[in-house]
This record gives C-alpha cells, structure tokens and sequence, in this order.
C-alpha cells in the first residue's frame, strides 16, 4: 500500500513539474505550496482533514471537484492526495443514487426546518421524483456534504486505532541538532 501511495505521490510530483508549465511564473506560484512535503505525508489529521474536505466537495454536483478540494487541502494544510482521491467517491455510476438522495434530503429538511416557501425560487418537475425546488437541491447538496465530513474523522481515527502502522497519529517532525556555542565560554 505505501509503495503505490508513493508511487502515486512521484507521478503528481512528476505532472505539476512539466517542462513546458514549470518556467511560468503563474504555475510556479499555483503548484509552489503544492510542493510543501507535510501535505504529502499521511497522518492521522491530516488524512482526517483531507478526506473530510474531498467527501464535502464530491457531493457538490460540479465538474472541477477535485481542484478545489486539492485547493482549499492546500491552504487548510491537509492531505492533498486523499482529498482529491475522496473527490470520486461521486462518479458517473454513483451520481444518480446520490442525487435522488441529496434531494430526498433536502425536501426533508425543508419541511422538518422554518424555511419560508419563496426562499429560494425555482421549482421544475423531474421524473420518477415528482416536484423538486431548488432549495431542496442546494439543502440536500449542503447536509450530505457536512454528514460525510463529519463521519470521516471518526473513521479516520478508527482506522489509526485499529492499523497504526498504516497511518501514525503525527507527522513526521524533523529532528534538530543543537550547535555548539561560538562563544568558546563556559
């Protein structure tokens, strides 16, 4: 398992550093934080943090999932590889299911939460649901995401728990050597 993780790491390493993107300046200022090796490196947080960003972001219904959760993991100082590797938890065979379930969701929200009917305008008919507005819709994208990031951290604890050898609880801090004193005093 850690040999394809770093053979993974290596290939994404090797594509953020191509030789016709690595000489502009606006690419080198995108992919420069990429590069910080803490991002890489999983630990129990991080891969938390990580997974808990992708899983919110593959529940949003919109192509470039896996960029922005790689993103904000950038900024958030998670682990970039398992938020963009939880980004495909919704795929072209599991979009539909979680659709119909987002919106199942959503309209129980709604009626079970004091939202007035002219929130959010917009109400068109899909087959096999029946009458779906569009705040049902963006409810039902909101809760699933915030449920799946919540449930990941205790899976994620769980698993360290269970298999710490796969996924130590900090990361790898690098050790310092104390300098002798110049001063050539006591």
């Amino acid at each position: 398992m850690k040999k394809r993780y770093l053979k993974l790491v290596r290939s994404a390493f090797r594509a953020l550093r191509h030789r016709k993107l690595r000489h502009r300046p606006w690419w080198r200022s995108l992919t420069k934080p990429l590069f910080a090796r803490e991002l890489w490196m999983p630990c129990r947080d991080t891969v938390a943090n990580g997974l808990a960003i992708g899983l919110f972001f593959s529940m949003i219904p919109m192509i470039p999932q896996a960029i922005l959760s790689a993103i904000i993991a950038m900024r958030a100082k998670a682990n970039v590889p398992f938020a963009m590797a939880a980004c495909f938890v919704s795929n072209p065979f599991t979009n539909l299911p979680i659709w119909a379930a987002q919106v199942k969701l959503g309209s129980w929200l709604y009626h079970l939460l004091p939202i007035p009917d002219d929130f959010i305008p917009g109400h068109f008919k899909v087959p096999g649901v029946g009458l779906v507005s569009a705040a049902t819709i963006i409810l039902g994208v909101v809760a699933s995401g915030v449920i799946l990031s919540l449930i990941s951290y205790p899976l994620v604890h769980l698993f360290s728990a269970l298999m710490p050898h796969h996924l130590p609880a900090l990361r790898h801090k690098p050790v310092r050597v104390a300098r002798p004193s110049q001063t050539g005093g006591n």
